[in-house]
This record gives C-alpha cells, sequence and structure tokens, in this order.
C-alpha cells in the first residue's frame, strides 16, 4: 500500500474554494422567481456551473494537496467527466428548487440530487487518478453517499426557508463543509495500491492549471456577488454628509427627504425595464428578498422595489404583517392551519404560493384578523 501525506495549504485552499463556489451560486438564485423566464433559466446555468465546478474544483484541490511516494497522473476523459456530472446534478437540483412547488419532499428531492452528485463526481474523479490504484469497498460508498445526501438536504432546506442574506450565509456554511466533510471521510476510507503508471495519462501540471483556471473564475464571481451584496446596504443619512478627510458629520447637514408613509391603492412592480402598477386587491402575499420583496399576483409572483419594511408602511388596511418576511392580504386567506408553536395562512388566487409562516407573536393578531 502507498502511503501519502497531505499539504495543509492546499487543504485549505480546498474548502476555501467549496466556500465561494456555494456562496456565489446561492445568491444568484435569490429573487429569481419574479424574473423573466429566460433570465431565471439563465440565472440557474449560471449558478449549477458555479455550484458543479466548486465541488469539482474542491476535489481536485485536495487531490493535489496529497503527496504520493510514486508519480501519479490524472485521465482526462474522467476528469472532465466528473466536473460535467457535479454542474449536471448541481442544475437538476436547482431546477426542481425553482420550477417546482417547494414542498418538504421538494427539498428533500433537491438536497438528495445535490448530495449525489457529490459522491459521483467524487468517485469519478477519484478512479481517474493513474500510477496508483485506488481501493473503496462498497460499504466507503455507501456511507459517503448517506452523508452527502444529509448534509445536501439540510444546505438546501436552510437557504430556501428563506431567502435571506442570514440563511445564504448559513447554508453556504453547511453546503461548503459538506463538500469537504464527504471529500475527506472517504478518502480515509480509501486505500492506494502500487501500478505502473500510464503515459497517456494527463499529468498533474495539467490538471492544476485547469482546477487554477476553475478557481481563478469562481473566484472572480465571489468577489462580484460580495461587492453586489454589500452595495444593497444603504448609507445612513448622516454618513452621506461626512467629511472625507475627517469622517466628522456637519452638525447643519442638509435636510433629508422624509419617507412617505400614507397607504397607496396600487402596488409597484418592474418586468422587462418597465414599472407596472397593479390594484391592490389583486395582491396575495409579499414576501420579503434580501432588500426588495416578491408579490404574488392572480398571474403569478413579480419583483417588488420596495422592502418588506416600505411595504408595512405603504400598504393600506388589510393587509398584516404575520412575519418578518411575509405580508398577507387578509381578504386573500381562505384557511389558517395552527402548528406546534406558530400557524400557517393558506391564500387562493396566485399559483405557486406556498403555506404563509405565522410567527407566534403574531397568531393572535392574524386571527383577530381573520374572526377567529
Amino acid at each position: 500500500m502507498i502511503v501519502y501525506t497531505y499539504s495543509l495549504w492546499l487543504v485549505a485552499g480546498s474548502v476555501a474554494v467549496a466556500l465561494m463556489a456555494t456562496f456565489t451560486g446561492l445568491t444568484l438564485t435569490r429573487g429569481i422567481q419574479a424574473l423573466p423566464l429566460n433570465i431565471r433559466q439563465l440565472r440557474i446555468v449560471m449558478a449549477a456551473i458555479l455550484l458543479g465546478s466548486g465541488i469539482w474544483s474542491m476535489h481536485f484541490v485536495a487531490m493535489l494537496a496529497m503527496r504520493f511516494d510514486v508519480p501519479v497522473a490524472y485521465e482526462l476523459v474522467r476528469t472532465i467527466a466528473s466536473a460535467l456530472i457535479a454542474i449536471l446534478l448541481a442544475g437538476i437540483a436547482l431546477l426542481t428548487m425553482h420550477f417546482a412547488a417547494r414542498r418538504p419532499a421538494t427539498i428533500a428531492a433537491s438536497g438528495a440530487v445535490l448530495g449525489i452528485g457529490i459522491v459521483a463526481m467524487h468517485y469519478v474523479g477519484l478512479s481517474a487518478i493513474e500510477g496508483c490504484l485506488p481501493l473503496v469497498s462498497p460499504g466507503s460508498i455507501a456511507l459517503s453517499s448517506l452523508l452527502a445526501i444529509a448534509l445536501g438536504i439540510a444546505a438546501i432546506a436552510i437557504a430556501y426557508h428563506q431567502r435571506t442574506e442570514r440563511n445564504t450565509l448559513l447554508a453556504t456554511l453547511v453546503f461548503g463543509t459538506a463538500v469537504a466533510i464527504v471529500h475527506f471521510s472517504a478518502m480515509a476510507q480509501t486505500a492506494f495500491a502500487r501500478t505502473d503508471p500510464i503515459p497517456t495519462a494527463t499529468d498533474t501540471t495539467q490538471v492544476a492549471i485547469f482546477v487554477l483556471l476553475a478557481v481563478f473564475a469562481i473566484s472572480g464571481a465571489f468577489l462580484l456577488s460580495g461587492a453586489s451584496l454589500m452595495a444593497r446596504k444603504p448609507a445612513s443619512p448622516a454618513s452621506a454628509f461626512a467629511s472625507p478627510q475627517t469622517g466628522h458629520v456637519p452638525a447643519a447637514a442638509p435636510p433629508v427627504e422624509a419617507k412617505v408613509t400614507a397607504p397607496l391603492q396600487r402596488l409597484p412592480y418592474e418586468r422587462e425595464g418597465r414599472t407596472h402598477l397593479v390594484p391592490m386587491d389583486r395582491v396575495a402575499a409579499l414576501h420579503a428578498e434580501g432588500h426588495y420583496t416578491t408579490a404574488y399576483l392572480d398571474g403569478g409572483p413579480v419583483f417588488c422595489p420596495w422592502s418588506i419594511t416600505q411595504a408595512e408602511d405603504r400598504l393600506p388596511p388589510g393587509f398584516l404583517r404575520v412575519h418578518r418576511s411575509w405580508i398577507v392580504n387578509i381578504a386573500r386567506v381562505s384557511a389558517y392551519e395552527k402548528a406546534r408553536d406558530h400557524g400557517y395562512c393558506l391564500l387562493q388566487g396566485p399559483p405557486d404560493l406556498p403555506r404563509v409562516p405565522v410567527a407566534r407573536n403574531r397568531i393572535a393578531a392574524v386571527r383577530e384578523g381573520l374572526g377567529l
């Protein structure tokens, strides 16, 4: 058997790649439900490429971190096939979440597909190594598969429970570390036997170049996503007038325009570069998506430029904040479900509108509004 060691710097780098790719992929899919179909499809393709290439890059950076006492190389076809498998299954998982009703079964199926993608990529990529023979038992494959599926479901459940920045970051930690955990736990159960090297294999220098290019692209996309996230955070009115040299805020700063809080009778939404206005009675619910909202109309979800706080201030009576990320039109509630420590509102009209959760501290107000 071959004895190997690890370069700890490359191990840390492999985990960082997985985290960056996961964050970027999840950020790309936030708030896309209200976008036109072709834009949604493009964003999902981009997110799948980032997630899949991130899983693949993490694997091969970790493989390059291994120091064998024999020369090793990688067969080109299986190396590329492992990347395509990861991208394909990541795409299927994202398509499931964005084009099917989001139910527990949907989340489980999507997370399972994502987990299977990690395992399939790992073992196909592992089989590409030449110069030594990886020895893997069926029990090891089964254990790695169960672990990957469980962590994949957990990551999807967290990311899609609420599409907030907090949940995106938490899901990034879960899924990014899941890829690393599955890889290194599988490698711990894999032994390597000596074999003759094959001259036609792609050597580690060429694989390192492929991985370097993938990591460069992932890092660039990660920086763009991070910059976009930071750009959404509004500066305080006072800081806008601070001196660039001292940071001191003048005593007589220019007046800030007062926020309009009068209830409006029409809701704005944006589509194809145009702002539309819709009567409030056609709005069933609004869901927070970061610093904007998704409004659920009879024809489906649309992008609303208001934040959930602005919406609460400007919507007319009859709309009620039932959760920190949900506002519902009480007149459209067709049923109320009581859960252990919270509740759910079921609304009539809009397609694909999930059960709207009711926070525990808002149950009394909701029941009063519904006349229960």
